[in-house]
């Protein structure tokens, strides 16, 4: 609580999904003292609005949370701009950070940094074992400068910046757009909606082989807030539950916890992804104490009952 208490923050992103949590638990922690930058005043891919952000909000500590982000069709439609928008995002405002003397700057990367074929579970040293995974490759390793560029300006300049590597994210206010959305809203949206209309089936991309992990977003907003407070370090961290689920036993899941009674056909000419992912999360634990707390049977049963409220749909679903 002390530590936060006469914090001035900046957290980018603070208003998507992840970032509202973290600036609740922010608040819940003492912190008096939050900026967040709304996109449309402050263009972070422009330096111009960087440093008038930077000028205005006077932070002691970045969390930079904003991010251009996809399911893998979102992925394959769009790499020129995952690239592009992350890269410069993050680049800029590392080196504007420094400039301006900021005390802290924690960067948020992503679990698609890590090589297509990395053995599980998947270790911080690994990180630099080969070339990530096609489908999104361009966004992961635009995030995965931001750790080259927190290691050199630790290296060169003494700037404490700390990289951090969460895995897939859920729970309730999620992106459920079918158009970029995730796997797990993706998954929930079109069971209800398929229960709405009285369908028969839904349709999944893939063969239901890859495994992935996911963490409760408000796991994640822990880990994130704890690692500012406590990890000074220059290697990367890995934020994840620790678990490994196949894609088909999460639709069975879902199906169930949906109440959808229709089959799933399942659309092998569309790509699975990565083959696996599942993190070693012995790091977290060792330097800031943080574990997932949150089982994914409950993260679920959460998220399923937001959507329902939140998309007016409870009616006519219970």
């Amino acid at each position: 609580m002390k530590f936060w208490k006469d914090k001035r923050v900046v957290v980018t992103g603070g208003a998507g999904f992840l970032g509202q949590t973290v600036v609740r638990l922010l608040r819940q922690r003492g912190c008096r003292q939050i900026f967040v930058p709304c996109s449309q005043e402050y263009d972070l891919r422009s330096l111009p609005a960087i440093r008038r952000m930077l000028k205005k909000a006077k932070p002691d500590i970045i969390l930079h949370l904003a991010a251009v982000v996809g399911g893998i069709g979102a992925n394959c439609e769009n790499p020129g701009k995952f690239f592009y928008d992350n890269i410069i995002m993050g680049v800029q405002l590392i080196d504007q950070a420094y400039r301006h003397g900021v005390e802290k700057f924690v960067a948020v990367g992503t679990i698609c940094a890590y090589p297509k074929f990395t053995p599980v579970p998947f270790k911080e040293e690994n990180l630099w074992g080969g070339y990530p995974e096609e489908t999104n490759a361009p966004y992961g390793l635009a995030k995965k400068m931001l750790l080259v560029q927190s290691q050199a300006y630790r290296q060169q300049y003494g700037f404490n910046s700390i990289f951090l590597l969460p895995v897939n994210l859920y729970g309730p206010g999620d992106n459920f757009d079918p158009e970029t959305s995730h796997v797990i809203p993706a998954l929930i949206k079109k069971c209800i909606d398929a229960k709405l209309k009285r369908e028969d089936h839904v349709m999944v991309w893939g063969s239901g082989r890859a495994t992935r992990e996911f963490l409760y977003v408000d796991d994640a907003a822990r880990g994130i807030v704890l690692a500012a407070e406590k990890y000074n370090k220059p290697e990367p961290v890995n934020i994840g539950a620790g678990f490994e689920i196949s894609i088909k036993d999460l639709v069975s899941k879902i199906v169930r916890s949906t109440g959808f009674k229709g089959r799933v056909i399942w659309d092998a000419s569309r790509p699975d992804g990565q083959p696996r992912r599942c993190l070693d999360t012995t790091r977290a634990r060792k330097e800031f104490g943080f574990r997932a707390m949150t089982d994914l049977e409950t993260g679920l049963k959460e998220t399923i009952d937001w959507y329902i409220k939140h998309m007016g749909a409870r009616s006519s679903v219970l």
